[in-house]
């Protein structure tokens, strides 16, 4: 009987105009602890920066892959990150973020047949790299994922890493409460939260595009879905998108708008099976007419207390 082989992982780092940070994502993934795997690439997508960028990769070009084009922003720098990696697996890397030495080596021992998408946690820091939150952070951002590069094709083209999150919603998702990264905390780095309710209207966008594209693959699933299943997600993510508006319009002062999202919000829970928890707390605020997260402060005033809401990136 031979032995399985090892599972080849793609490291791809995200970049635009983060070259003061770049060196130390690079480095990062260059210094990671040997275990049961593969490092097949450390691939940096540089997406049209204007910085030191290009000075910082060729510094790496002997063990780096650089790919350089054009700014197509986030969204198709992801989509890429997929269809560029020649590994089995995938973990993308913001370039303002960096991995412990310890990432590939402990996702590696939590694959598994059946597993698609894993997920751990992560440490909060600030620009200078020190710890703003004094324990972990749930993750469930970029930098924090290892996909499985095949299922990872289903749902392209993706605008956001919730995209992946579809591959937990169907069963074949892990967690690791493990702070497996650094993420890094700056104005830069964050969804726009400079207007209220920016952030959370994104993130309704992204979950409704994922919603539409579950619904497209019920033509054909994928294997790891069936048809019934995938419109179960799909009415699950319609709803987060719904509590996303909701939340939008409270931190926007709007309540006059938030009884149709609320609406929507309620009856996609029902028909995907959600648990009504998110909707009832959604309720209770609008009751409230309070938002279950606070306005968006200036980052250099943000009290420790306050980062955990602000970093609500996830939509699940």
């Amino acid at each position: 009987m031979t032995n399985a082989p090892l599972p080849r992982i793609s490291c791809v780092i995200l970049c635009h105009n983060y070259g003061r940070y770049l060196d130390r994502a690079i480095t990062s993934c260059l210094e990671q602890e040997p275990g049961n795997y593969t490092l097949h690439e450390i691939l940096v997508i540089d997406d049209g920066s204007t910085d030191d960028t290009p000075e910082i990769c060729r510094r790496h070009q002997d063990h780096v892959r650089i790919v350089r084009r054009p700014q197509r922003g986030f969204a198709q720098t992801l989509t890429d990150a997929v269809l560029l990696a020649e590994g089995d697996w995938i973990a993308p890397l913001d370039a303002d973020d960096w991995f412990h030495p310890a990432k590939l080596r402990t996702c590696a021992e939590a694959i598994t047949p059946d597993r698609l998408l894993i997920d751990h946690w992560e440490t909060v820091v600030g620009v200078d790299g020190r710890p703003l939150l004094p324990e972990p952070h749930p993750g469930g951002n970029t930098s924090t994922l290892l996909v499985r590069r095949d299922a990872a094709h289903t749902l392209l083209p993706v605008t956001n890493e919730i995209h992946f999150h579809a591959l937990r919603d169907a069963g074949h998702g892990h967690t690791l409460p493990e702070p497996l990264v650094n993420y890094r905390l700056h104005p830069a780095s964050m969804t726009d939260r400079t207007l209220n309710g920016s952030s959370q209207h994104y993130r309704a966008d992204v979950c409704a595009d994922l919603a539409r594209r579950l619904i497209a693959l019920t033509a054909i699933p994928p294997t790891w879905a069936t048809a019934a299943s995938l419109r179960r997600i799909a009415y699950r993510y319609r709803a987060r998108s719904a509590g996303h508006r909701v939340e939008a319009r409270l931190q926007q002062g709007d309540r006059l708008h938030t009884l149709r999202p609320l609406a929507a919000m309620i009856y996609h829970s029902l028909r995907g099976r959600a648990p009504f928890t998110a909707w009832r707390r959604t309720l209770a605020s609008v009751a409230r007419d309070r938002p279950l997260a606070p306005p968006p402060p200036t980052l250099a005033t943000v009290p420790a207390s306050t980062i955990p809401p602000l970093l609500n990136r996830s939509a699940t």
